[in-house]
């Protein structure tokens, strides 16, 4: 074939091809449920429901919501691809970026998906199905409209499905469904007998979960609660900052300008005894089935909609030290196209000028949090000293001995570490720290006080640390050298296998 500067190809894509590739966006069942919820918040929603029921295939998944529903001329815009300008302006309160999300997140899990609408008030629906099959018989890039006979069947479906699930206590009335006909992921790659299994799994257990995550500022929302329904579970917000609890620690926020909106880091360090307390259920400080080194790091919200939970985003490495070190991010929707935020909302890459501040901020948090880690050991008990009595050393009484350290109240220390800015009084307490534990390292060997005979170094998670340290290129004798002896603990204490390890 000779072409020429004035010849013109004509390149449409296959329509089943492309639907696809686009499904193709590393979304989760979950992530996918919650990315049609986005739709449901934005359309002012106070009641959704996602029903599904797991023991019939092929499987049928409705998600319905009371928003403000779509008349025939808005659903056919909204079923577009994509059906708005990724770079237009929105509002504060829109949680949609692309235009793409229901199309991409419904493909994702099904080839047949169809949405019907009337608007709030309205008594009639309308009903669009985009099937894949049709596309490949087809080949044309073309939405199906449904008849009033199929609409009234698919109402008839969830309503059905909604009593079995919610019975009389529910009179919702939904004004847009979205129905998937089939999961294929499921269907297609599991073996029959595992099916079920784990769809019920991925519905009761990740999903709930994880919508209790990402939308619990929304559920959580006392003057415009949302309520959220998974078959006959009612969505529980879980907040991975629990503020009402007096022993989360909280660092000074930063906040920078970025674009026409605006980004606010907020790190929070949680308390040791945080880690014995996260194995019982219901503690606070995880949800049932995550741990609190799958939820450590970066917590970034668009528009009060949790994005992304759980690792550093590639900033640093997760470590059993840094399980401790949370971090919060806000940011608007105005700057997210700044943020590079995918269709998938499963990933955000940093803008080069933005790093090293994030970098900054992160080093001073897991600092923190490495403090708490390692001194879960110590448990400290009321001593406090008469006003009258102030000296520069003071005896604390702890679980593991007596401990002398500089005392903080100390008019002249005192005065020294309060004339000091913020990033030297940070150096002039981690120095005051290192000398606390020299004093108690040289008494240990004078008066033989039994405070380093920690037993913690016996445990799995501190073989862990030393492991991730050897494997981020720490030597065994600089681990013993300038790390376990530096933080208190006597080398003669260690466990045999940790020994060999350090060799």
């Amino acid at each position: 074939m000779l072409l020429s500067s004035e010849d013109r190809i004509k390149a449409t894509p296959v329509p089943d091809f492309l639907i696809k590739s686009i499904s193709e966006q590393g979304y989760s069942l979950e992530a996918a449920i919650a990315d049609l919820i986005d739709n449901s918040v934005t359309a002012n929603s106070s009641v959704i429901q996602v029903l599904v029921d797991t023991e019939i295939e092929p499987f049928q998944l409705f998600l319905a919501d009371n928003g403000d529903g779509m008349s025939a001329d808005e659903l056919v815009n909204n079923m577009q691809f994509p059906s708005s300008n990724p770079e237009g302006v929105r509002s504060l309160e829109d949680l949609g970026r692309f235009g793409l999300g229901m199309k991409a997140a419904s493909f994702s899990q099904t080839r047949k998906f169809t949405v019907i609408s009337r608007k709030k008030g309205d008594d009639k629906y309308f009903g669009l199905t985009w099937d894949v099959d049709h596309l490949v018989q087809t080949k044309k890039w073309e939405l199906l409209v449904n008849t009033e006979l199929e609409i009234d069947g698919l109402i008839k479906d969830f309503n059905k499905l909604n009593k079995d699930f919610n019975g009389c206590i529910s009179n919702f009335s939904p004004n847009t469904i979205v129905i998937w006909s089939g999961l294929y992921k499921f269907e297609k790659y599991l073996k029959e007998y595992n099916r079920k299994k784990s769809l019920y799994r991925e519905v009761v257990q990740n999903t709930t979960e994880h919508l209790g995550i990402v939308f619990h500022r929304f559920l959580d929302n006392t003057h415009n609660p949302l309520t959220i329904r998974v078959n006959n579970s009612h969505i529980r917000p879980f907040n991975p900052f629990p503020e009402s609890q007096q022993s989360l620690r909280k660092l000074e926020f930063r906040r920078r300008g970025f674009g026409n909106d605006n980004i606010k880091l907020e790190g929070f360090i949680l308390p040791s005894s945080s880690i014995k307390e996260s194995q019982q259920p219901n503690s606070g400080w995880t949800t049932p089935n995550k741990s609190l080194l799958d939820m450590e790091g970066v917590y970034i919200y668009r528009s009060n909609r949790l994005i992304i939970y759980g690792g550093w985003n590639g900033l640093i490495r997760k470590a059993p030290r840094l399980q401790l070190a949370r971090l919060r991010v806000d940011i608007g929707n105005k700057a997210d196209h700044l943020l590079h935020l995918n269709v998938a909302k499963s990933q955000v890459i940093i803008p080069h000028d933005l790093v090293e501040a994030f970098k900054g901020y992160i080093k001073e948090l897991t600092s923190e949090a490495e403090k708490e880690f390692f001194n879960r050991g110590i448990r400290k008990f009321d001593n406090k000293p008469n006003s009258k009595d102030v000296k520069f050393l003071k005896k604390i009484h702890s679980n593991k001995g007596p401990l002398l350290e500089l005392n903080h109240e100390f008019p002249l220390l005192k005065e020294v570490v309060n004339s000091c800015e913020n990033k030297q009084k940070k150096q002039l307490l981690l120095l005051i720290r290192m000398i606390n534990t020299t004093i108690n390292k040289i008494r240990d060997t004078h008066e033989n006080v039994p405070y380093y005979q920690c037993q913690e170094t016996k445990g799995k998670e501190f073989l862990d640390i030393v492991l991730s340290m050897k494997s981020e290129g720490f030597s065994g004798e600089l681990i013993k050298k300038n790390l376990i002896s530096e933080l208190g603990v006597d080398l003669k204490t260690l466990p045999k296998e940790l020994l060999e390890i350090l060799e």
